[in-house]
């Protein structure tokens, strides 16, 4: 099992270029099954989770060219079906994406309950109350969730909880529905925005994406295309944070400045300096960091998926911080890791209260999920003296190359086996 050496205490510095947004590309990639058609995706992520949907598709009975490392041809022609067992869908949780999406052209599929990181009870209820107000009839035996119908017809969707993820799921369905369908309620995430986007270039007829209502007016037939993934704000806010945390001087290129607006925000509250430009931006760390309250919330308020690596950040900055955990409850995971490098962090339900140290240790760590992996990476870039961080598969599904990344910043870190 690989991990992660990383001496601490070096100041990043230099530029970062940012990769395609990981939480789109899992969503487009599946999404391609609609097209019947030749689609090709540029600027993909080159992580796991791109690999293992890549492989699913194959598996499907789609062919896939990959034409470099960032740029995928996907031809789902000669797909008939979908049947996705547990062994395909038990890597990440987009596999339900396929869902949606076979629903869509085929009035049917299967698909194992979806693999991924354990963060906290993450229903999909959402999801199946979509389908079924569609038409369709969901049955769940064996792990395996199977939806069909005769006809899906469009309708009105008000969604109980904001949900991403039953968002895109009911829009891939409904872009192929008779008539129209009326999402209430909707994600606005910027990916939700780059899914709507990849589908009305295949010729579907969607409106409202990026707002609270989303229309879909059903067509016929979709068509292949050609799309670009929009930069991945998630993995922008990482190396922000790890700027910031390490008191250096990084640009950080190829992002979208108004996507980043929450983490901007909260820094500059902590006295780092943000130099926005078109589609970069500087993180100045040189000033004394002082302690916030930080509340995950849906976009465009903080995003639960930089929590933890913010959490890194307010272990070493000057008094009491507060962060609320709004959206995931299990995502507290990373902090008796951070406490063995001595963060002073106590956690009460969803609510972690941080009290500001002057300096981590590094220490032998675990990785307990995705995000959870940026925020060991963060704390042992700022302890003193050398961190080993096991189970970096899970970094490895949504960070590209985050080795090289920050030894090009200066950082002194390698990989082991």
């Amino acid at each position: 099992m690989e991990k992660l050496i990383i001496k601490g205490g070096q100041k990043l510095k230099g530029i970062v270029d940012i990769s395609g947004f990981k939480n789109a590309a899992v969503a487009l990639i599946p999404a391609t099954v609609l097209a019947g058609e030749t689609c090709i995706l540029e600027n993909l992520p080159d992580i796991s989770d791109v690999k293992y949907l890549a492989e699913m598709l194959k598996s499907l009975g789609a062919k896939v060219n990959k034409i470099d490392a960032h740029t995928l041809e996907i031809n789902t022609t000669n797909m008939k079906e979908c049947y996705a067992d547990y062994e395909m869908a038990r890597h990440l949780r987009a596999s339900y994406y396929f869902l949606g999406a076979a629903l869509g052209r085929f009035k049917k599929a299967q698909v194992s309950y979806p693999g991924g990181c354990c963060i906290g009870n993450r229903p999909i209820d959402q999801h199946i109350k979509g389908f079924e107000a569609m038409g369709a009839t969901i049955t769940v035996e064996h792990g395996m969730i199977s939806v069909e119908a005769d006809k899906l017809v469009g309708a009105e969707i008000y969604m109980d909880v904001v949900s991403v993820g039953a968002t895109i799921n009911i829009m891939l369905a409904a872009t192929m529905a008779e008539g129209q369908t009326v999402i209430e309620n909707a994600a606005k995430e910027p990916h939700i925005v780059d899914v709507a986007n990849f589908l009305n270039c295949m010729g579907a007829d969607i409106r409202g994406a990026g707002t609270d209502v989303i229309k879909i007016r059903g067509v016929n037939k979709l068509k292949g295309c050609r799309h670009s993934v929009i930069p991945d704000q998630i993995e922008a806010g990482t190396y922000m944070i790890a700027a910031a945390a390490t008191k250096g001087d990084v640009v950080i290129n190829n992002v979208i400045p108004k996507h980043l607006e929450a983490i901007t925000a909260k820094l500059r509250e902590m006295n780092v300096e943000i130099i926005e430009n078109d589609d970069s931006i500087r993180v100045i760390g040189t000033k004394p960091l002082k302690n916030i309250n930080v509340k995950t919330l849906v976009y465009p308020g903080f995003p639960t998926d930089l929590q933890q690596p913010m959490s890194s950040l307010l272990s070493v900055a000057k008094g009491t911080g507060i962060i609320t955990e709004t959206i995931f409850e299990g995502r507290f995971k990373h902090v008796d890791e951070l406490k063995r490098m001595g963060a002073n962090i106590k956690v009460e339900g969803r609510v972690a209260v941080i009290q500001g140290v002057k300096k981590l240790m590094g220490a032998s760590v675990a990785a307990t999920d995705l995000r959870a992996g940026a925020a060991l990476i963060i704390a042992a870039l700022i302890a003193e003296g050398e961190t080993e961080i096991e189970n970096i598969h899970y970094v490895d599904r949504g960070y590209e190359g985050i080795i090289d990344k920050l030894t090009t910043l200066g950082a002194v870190a390698r990989r082991v086996k």
